[in-house]
Formats: structure tokens, sequence, C-alpha cells
């Protein structure tokens, strides 16, 4: 069973505020690296989740294709995204990978923790950030991103459905879709101004960052202001 458009939409409401979001810094290897981390938690066995998030055909189900060794010091392509080298692998609870897109490499670090009924995912993506890219787009630059493939994750869990790539590309670019990015916009914008930034900066970075993800400014019913 594919997930459609109108149920897309049916979940986004609830997705963004089911997601936590926080800003830090971490050394990395002498620099002051960037560090974002996003959570959430499903309703579903931890085993279950830790298969979803490393078995190659779960992945294809709920975010784009991948290939490669998904094995400890393998690499992996997501097709058309980042790639990268499995640093970590310990089931059911941690993984580690680099990832490397348009010559950048950051690392993804993932954490599991739950049980039978109920598991949670923490994903911290540790990345050397220019000061100046950083105030022109903010943390919503990746953080846009995270907060789509966590909507499908959860879709599939809470119904083991699969993204159809056609359907979740129209949806993007809908309506529904710039809403959803916009709400997300908003709240890395606060988990920005909770770690420090200026309220007028935050704004302008995720307004600016925003427009780059859609094409247009923010939807005035919505707004990045807000």
């Amino acid at each position: 069973m594919d997930i459609n458009s109108s149920e897309l939409t049916e979940t986004t409401g609830a997705q963004i505020g089911a997601v936590t979001r926080t800003l830090s810094r971490r050394d990395v290897d002498g620099e002051s690296g960037r560090v974002m981390t996003i959570s959430q938690t499903y309703p579903t066995s931890l085993n279950d989740l830790w298969n979803a998030v490393t078995t190659g055909d779960r992945i294809s189900r709920w975010l784009m294709p991948i290939s490669g060794d998904l094995t400890l010091g393998g690499h992996y392509q997501l097709e058309g995204n980042a790639g990268g080298e499995i640093l970590e692998c310990a089931e059911p609870n941690t993984l580690a990978v680099t990832w490397e897109y348009g010559g950048d490499v950051s690392w993804v670090n993932a954490r599991l923790t739950g049980d039978e009924t109920s598991a949670t995912l923490e994903v911290e993506h540790v990345a050397l950030v220019d000061d100046a890219d950083w105030k022109q787009f903010g943390p919503g630059a990746v953080g846009i991103g995270w907060d789509q493939m966590l909507l499908g994750l959860n879709l599939h869990l809470s119904g083991g459905a699969s993204l159809d790539p056609a359907e979740a590309m129209a949806w993007v670019e809908s309506a529904d879709g710039v809403r959803f990015m916009t709400r997300s916009s908003d709240a890395w914008r606060d988990a920005s101004i909770a770690a420090g930034e200026k309220k007028a900066d935050a704004d302008a970075a995720a307004a600016r960052c925003l427009a780059a993800y859609t094409g247009v400014g923010p939807d005035p019913a919505e707004g990045v202001a807000g």
C-alpha cells in the first residue's frame, strides 16, 4: 500500500508538534561544529524501529532508494542524495554514519530507545557550518529536510505503507506541502531563538530558507514570524 498525498496532509498538523528540535555546539577536530538534534517517539517496538532505519528495503519505503554495503565499515548511497560510510552500528541502539553531499561531509548519529510498544529515534546531525552561511539560512536549511524524513518514517511505522515517489513530490510542491515546510521552518526558528540567536536574525534566516525551499515567500496564513 502506498502513502498518498491526502495521507501526508492529514498527518502534518500533529507531526510538527510530535517532534523535538534542539541546537547546540560541539568540538569537531578542534573546530566548533553545529549540532542539530531532532527526535520523535513512534507507536512501534524498538526492534521494528531499528529494522526500519537500517534495512535497505525498509529505508526505501519511507525515504528513498538506497544502495551499497549496509554493514559496519560499508558505504551507502541514497538515490540522488547523500551517501557515506557506516561508522558505528550497535543493534538496536546506535547507528553513526558520515553524510556526504555536494562535496561537504557531516556526521549523523542516531540513538534508539524503547520497548515492545513504543520507541524513540533521536538523530544528531553534526556539521562544520560557516557562520555566514548559518546566519543566511539558519538551521532550517537542513532541518526542513529532516522533518520531511521523519514525516515519511512516521507514516510508514503507523501503518506499514510506503511513500509513492510521484505522490510525495507532488505533495511537496502543493499548498499543503508548503504549509508543512512553513511550520517546520517556524519550529527550527524557535529552536534557534531558544539556543541564543537574536529573534530578528532568526526570523530573517527562516524567511530566506523557506523561500529557497519553496521558491515563494512565506504563506501569509502561517508566517515565519508568527
